[in-house]
Parts: structure tokens; C-alpha cells; sequence
């Protein structure tokens, strides 16, 4: 089935819990009309999910609902968000799996619809928590960088969508401040560069190198590489985009 070509591993260590009962509702339906599409002898979207394990799927379904959140965190689902989502399941999974997640991406809607806001929300933190008690912390930064650039991609971050990234890091166990610092990757000032290592132009040279080792061993791309070449791709744009930061303080600095 088409779906178990990039989505097709979601339990693993991410099975069950809040995290797995969106699975149930969202994956549901798409099982569904794969199973009865393709005529094959599966009869319950139960079993569809016991084929499912992983790590890497759990990191892209985890992805998904996350994403979901922050698109509609101050309700308006812009395109351009959207499109972030789209584009990186097309080019990394097909034409087939971009139909598939934006099925799958609604269906995370209409599920906060049914609940309501505040359900949702407490939902949210639940399945931050889950994925904070099993994910590495290098494959949690790697998850809020992604959710970032996801807010980012309409070109305005409201505040609602800040609210929502910071109350993820601290679900997610986190510092609420991490948010502010993947925010700040990508920009091209030096306020945007002390904002990537967490400082403030007050900061020491010693705290500056202290905090720019500190961020390049965590976020250094092969510390996500088991999730698949795509999303180590990803992690290596964002090392170069905290080495660029570094390199605007060290030339700001006069540092070597």
C-alpha cells in the first residue's frame, strides 16, 4: 500500500497515549479507503497499525500533528503554511504521500474542531509530554526547528503561533526559550544572531563560545541521522544557519 512507503512505521516507541489516539482518528480513515481501494484481505484499521513501528514515523507523525497546531494557532490556516507541509512530503515521499498527509493534516482539524480548543490544547501538552518522555532531546530540537520554519513560511508569526511553539518546547522538556532561538535561524542581523545562541550583545566572549559549542553538539546533523536522510538534510541547513549566526558575532566581535 502506498501509505507504508513513508508513514508506514508510526507505533515504536510512540505508540498508545494521546499521541497514538490522534493516530487512531487521523490514520483511520486514510487506512480505510487504502485497505478497501486495494482490495486487500485486512479488515480493521487496527491491524493496518500493528504494521506499523519506528522511529522515523513516529518523528513524522509526531511532525504532523505538531504542525497542524501551530498552522491554526491563531485560526487561519494560511496557504503558504500549508505548501511547507506539501512540498516536503512531495519531494521527499511523492505526489501520493502529499495527498495522503494534507488527508491526514485535516483530519487533525476537524479532530480539534470535535474537541474544542481548550480539549485540544490540554491534548497538545499530552502528546508534547509523550514525545518528550521517548525522543532524544536532539531529535525534539530538530522536530521545533521544522515546526518553526512551518510558522515562518506565510512570512508573519503571530502571536498566538509564538504561544503555541513556546508551550510545545516546555511539553516537549524543552526550555520556552529554545522556541525564540530556532525563530531567530535564517535571519541576517547580529540581534538575530545573539537570539540563535540564546544571548544578548551583553554576553561575555567566553559565553558566546560556550553557548555556540553547546548548540553545535546538539544540533549537529548526525545526531538526527537514523531518521532518514531527508530529515538529516534538514538538520545540516540548520547547523550551517548556527554557524552563520556564530560568524556574524565572532566578525561583529573582532573574535577569531
Amino acid at each position: 500500500m502506498a501509505y507504508a512507503k513513508w508513514i508506514g512505521g508510526f507505533l515504536g516507541l510512540l505508540h498508545g497515549g494521546p499521541l497514538g489516539a490522534l493516530a487512531g482518528f487521523a490514520l483511520g480513515a486514510l487506512f480505510d479507503s487504502m485497505v478497501g481501494s486495494a482490495g486487500k484481505s485486512q479488515n480493521s484499521t487496527e491491524e493496518a497499525a500493528q504494521q506499523m513501528y519506528g522511529q522515523r514515523n513516529g518523528f513524522l507523525f509526531s511532525l504532523m500533528v505538531l504542525a497542524m497546531h501551530v498552522i491554526d494557532a491563531d485560526g487561519k490556516v494560511m496557504h503558504s503554511e500549508m505548501e511547507y507541509m506539501r512540498r516536503f512530503l512531495r519531494n521527499n515521499f511523492g505526489s501520493e504521500a502529499e495527498r495522503q498527509g494534507e488527508q491526514i493534516l485535516l483530519q487533525l482539524k476537524e479532530q480539534k474542531r470535535q474537541m474544542g480548543k481548550d480539549a485540544w490544547d490540554a491534548q497538545i501538552v499530552a502528546v508534547g509530554r509523550q514525545i518528550g518522555s521517548v525522543m532524544p532531546r536532539e531529535q525534539r530540537l530538530q522536530l521545533l526547528a521544522m515546526l518553526c520554519e512551518v510558522a515562518k513560511a506565510d512570512n508573519v508569526v503571530s502571536q498566538e503561533e509564538r504561544d503555541a511553539l513556546r508551550g510545545i518546547c516546555i511539553a516537549m522538556g524543552l526550555e520556552a526559550g529554545t522556541a525564540d532561538q530556532m525563530m531567530g535561524l535564517g535571519g541576517q542581523s547580529v540581534d538575530e544572531a545573539y537570539q540563535v545562541l540564546g544571548l544578548t550583545p551583553e554576553a561575555t566572549d567566553d559565553e558566546v563560545r560556550r553557548a555556540y559549542k553547546k548548540m553545535a553538539l546538539e544540533n549537529h546533523p548526525d545526531r538526527v541521522a537514523s531518521l532518514g536522510e531527508d530529515i538529516r538534510q534538514a538538520a545540516e541547513r540548520k547547523f550551517q544557519e548556527i554557524n552563520d549566526a556564530k560568524e556574524r558575532i565572532y566578525k561583529a566581535r573582532g573574535m577569531k
